[in-house]
């Protein structure tokens, strides 16, 4: 984290909180900061319930609380359930390159990872990946979509493939939709009624604009909330993150009113990196990945922060990924883009 650059390197929503979401929000803080001398609700009842509609709502997808479980963000969510689930007998199966925090965990949490791989568009072979499942037998397998770090999306008809040889070997499949709300494929959501073992990990730090609030979450069968339940810490949901988020959740047509804009910028920022001569690679989250450039990553990298924009050196050979900023950022990382590629 660089001081007095443009930040576009971590993937934030660049907009800040509508004004009546923070009048709301102080308010309802002050009502519960009388309170912090008690623990919270370790439950979070009334945030996993908010949670359910808004899942119902956005997908179409009936589910209650009882499919809900939050946490201090994606990653807790993930880790509870290597915790749950993992472990050194338990093996986790992913397809790099995509979400670098997996594989970390996985070895954080002594479960084996086994990485597959993507192809040169970074999809995922469906026919390779459905033997690999058969072949490697896993208890976990690890679906990011749309993914990160190159924003490709996986249909849901993919999907319900490799659910199918994810199922046939017994294992759990968890597809990580932290970017869903920018992309047009439907949820995998849609899965649960026929795929018991599906889980879909969701988060607010995107759509949302919630990023310091720190709250994700997952959708599954309550089974699945029930090892979560078994591997969470005690009370690791503080009042005032629940508070937080279920205030934000209460105003989510305004929280999300700038999907369309960012999803405009995306489209602008693509075709400046195509117009100098650049890959950029179709993205359905609210970053593009690309390349094309001459020189090394990180000579090209530090040509952009030596012109004030900060973006992400994501250790693949020959790319970069840029956030999508508000239109002001993007018109400056544009016009550095044009200097650095003449």
């Amino acid at each position: 984290q660089i001081k007095d650059v443009i930040a576009l390197n971590t993937n934030e929503n660049p907009f800040p909180l509508p004004e009546e979401v923070v009048i709301t929000l102080a308010e309802r803080l002050r009502g519960v900061i009388a309170d912090l001398n008690r623990y919270p609700d370790r439950d979070a009842t009334t945030l996993r319930t908010k949670l359910a509609h808004y899942i119902s709502q956005s997908t179409g997808v009936e589910v209650t609380l009882d499919n809900i479980w939050a946490a201090n963000g994606s990653n807790e969510i993930l880790q509870t359930l290597f915790l749950a689930c993992g472990g050194a007998d338990h093996l986790a199966l992913g397809f790099s390159p995509s979400y670098s925090v997996h594989p970390l965990i996985a070895q954080i949490t002594k479960t084996p990872w086994f990485a597959g791989s993507r192809d040169g568009d970074f999809a995922i072979d469906i026919p390779k990946a459905k033997a690999l499942i058969r072949e490697k037998s896993p208890h976990l397998v690890f679906v990011t979509t749309p993914n990160n770090p190159s924003g490709t999306s996986t249909s849901i008809s993919d999907l319900k493939e490799l659910a199918e040889a994810t199922g046939s070997v017994g294992g759990l499949l968890v597809i990580d939709e932290a970017y869903a709300e920018f992309s047009t494929e439907p949820s995998a959501v849609a899965l649960l009624a026929d795929f018991p073992h599906v889980v879909v990990v969701r988060t607010m730090s995107k759509a949302f604009a919630f990023a310091g609030a720190r709250t994700g979450y997952l959708v599954a069968k309550p089974a699945v909330v029930h090892a979560a339940l078994i591997t969470r810490l005690p009370y690791h949901l503080s009042t005032l993150t629940q508070v937080a988020a279920e205030t934000a959740l209460e105003f989510t047509p305004a929280m999300q009113s700038e999907i369309e804009l960012i999803i405009a910028e995306r489209d602008r920022v693509g075709n400046a990196l195509t117009e100098v001569g650049y890959r950029a690679v179709p993205s359905a989250a609210n970053f593009i990945l690309f390349s094309g450039f001459k020189g090394e990553s990180a000579q090209v990298w530090q040509a952009f922060l030596d012109r004030g924009i900060l973006i992400r050196d994501i250790g693949l050979r020959g790319f970069l990924r840029v956030t999508i900023g508000a239109p002001a950022e993007n018109e400056q990382f544009i016009a550095a883009l044009r200097e650095i590629a003449e």
